[in-house]
């Protein structure tokens, strides 16, 4: 099986239930796949979920490597090349395949009914027959890498899949600087716009400057701009718009915080066509989504209608499927739309008869749809807003951002603190791939909340609990 100075490693099916490209993605190395992970990967080729349709993908990927190669028999196994159109960058490592059954080799493992035992007597086997080379079985499943290093098996977690290595590498979107900043650049050219004040200063090429960064200067009253432009010498930033408790404001809501005014300003911006808001409980994500887009709907009528969807995943039990059109279906699932519409439509006048007025107004122009009929979709002059991103995998955040037409405006909301999704970790979550990769793209824009503006009950016991 190749030179000994190549690792071997063992494939568990979670692995490719979660990454079909995962036998792509270990560079020079060999991949071997067990007899018990073939069997159980076409127990799970059947159905509709993303997990059925990976199965079928990994599938799909040995049978084009057979046929490409024309292989007949597996005994050699076959060169790891990535079909057309997957620039995974592959080495030169070999795909083998589990030839003959393993012995039971530990009183551990005698039970071979079970699929995690049978795929640690494989790797034991082949400890023994290849004794100088190093044999490493990748699973998600912490289970199965504790019984590995029980029966001296060397197990890893897969992490290809991540985005980041630590959550507390993930971009923020904020910089900040105190008074200093300004006598650490003297040569700050400022000059007056469309009414916006713009400053431009020079940096040095290790600093992380990034398009629609937020940046603030001073304490609480200090100037807050963002980032419109990074060249490779010099930054250029606007201030802000002032949406406190002043004259502005976005449909009758006022920014309580700082990070809210950002939030308000990226979100009310033309230009950016993507953004991300994180934070925990309270932060007001889904109230700032909300008034700027009946704001931008309603009243500058730059978008024909708002879309909100969200990831169907229960906190608890299931109660079962639920009855009525699409719309219905999502009603249940829409608690945070519902409550803070409420907030946003109290008419001025007109009482109950204002309200109902201004609910059916409102509710042809905010439309609930369900995730799982958007592939082949495209929205056009669209406010998109998706709430619970964290609980989305990176292939489903593709799909929806793909969705976007002209004049289309995404909003991503979550926590990545509140997963909810099996297998589904902070550093895997689509929110934070899609925080990871946009940042650096210059119509796109990201905050993280941290003050929670819900009620003092609410804010002790995000801390408390």
């Amino acid at each position: 099986m190749g030179q000994d100075t190549k690792r071997l490693y063992i494939i568990d099916t979670n692995v490719l239930m979660h990454d079909p490209t995962a036998i792509f993605r270990f560079e020079e190395h060999d991949v071997f796949l067990p007899m018990m992970v073939l069997e159980e990967l076409d127990a799970a080729k059947k159905g509709l979920s993303e997990v059925s349709r990976n199965v079928r993908q990994v599938s799909r990927f040995i049978g084009e490597m057979m046929q490409r190669q024309h292989a007949t028999r597996l005994d050699e196994g076959l060169e790891l090349r990535e079909p057309d159109g997957l620039e995974l960058a592959a080495g030169s490592g070999r795909l083998y395949f589990q030839t003959a059954m393993p012995e039971a080799h530990s009183s551990l493992l005698r039970d071979g009914s079970f699929a995690d035992n049978e795929i640690l007597s494989t790797a034991l086997a082949l400890q023994d027959a290849h004794p100088g080379r190093s044999i490493v079985l990748v699973s998600k499943d912490i289970n199965l890498r504790i019984k590995a290093a029980i029966v001296g098996v060397q197990a890893e977690d897969y992490y290809n899949d991540r985005a980041l290595d630590d959550l507390s590498l993930l971009y923020r979107g904020v910089r900040q600087h105190d008074e200093g900043f300004w006598e650490a650049h003297p040569q700050v050219e400022s000059w007056n716009q469309a009414g916006r004040t713009h400053y431009r200063f020079g940096k040095s090429r290790e600093n992380n400057w990034y398009p629609n960064q937020c940046v603030t200067i001073g304490d609480q009253g200090g100037v807050e701009a963002v980032v419109k432009q990074v060249a490779v010498d010099s930054v250029t930033m606007r201030l802000v718009d002032d949406y406190y408790d002043g004259r502005k404001s976005v449909w009758g809501i006022h920014a309580r915080n700082r990070e809210q005014n950002f939030a308000l300003n990226l979100l009310m911006d033309p230009e950016i066509d993507f953004v991300t808001l994180m934070g925990t409980a309270g932060t007001g994500k889904t109230l700032l989504a909300l008034a700027a887009g009946l704001s931008q709907t309603m009243d500058e009528k730059r978008y024909s209608e708002i879309i909100v969807t969200r990831a169907t995943v229960s906190i608890g039990e299931d109660i079962g499927y639920l009855p009525g059109t699409e719309e219905e279906k999502m009603t249940p699932w829409m608690g945070a739309l519902t409550d803070n519409l409420e907030v946003l439509t109290q008419p001025q006048e007109g009482g109950e008869w204002g309200r109902a007025a201004t609910n059916d107004l409102l509710a042809s122009r905010v439309k609930v749809r369900a995730m799982n009929f958007m592939r082949g979709r495209t929205f056009l002059n669209r406010y998109v807003i998706i709430d619970e991103a964290q609980n989305i995998t990176p292939k489903q955040m593709k799909a929806l951002l793909t969705r976007a037409g002209p004049g289309t405006k995404m909003i991503c909301l979550g926590n990545v603190e509140q997963i909810d999704t099996p297998y589904l970790t902070e550093t895997t979550s689509g929110l934070t791939f899609a925080v990871d990769r946009f940042k650096e793209w210059e119509h796109s824009g990201h905050i993280t909340l941290k003050r929670g503006e819900r009620s003092r009950l609410a804010h002790f016991a995000s801390d408390a609990l």
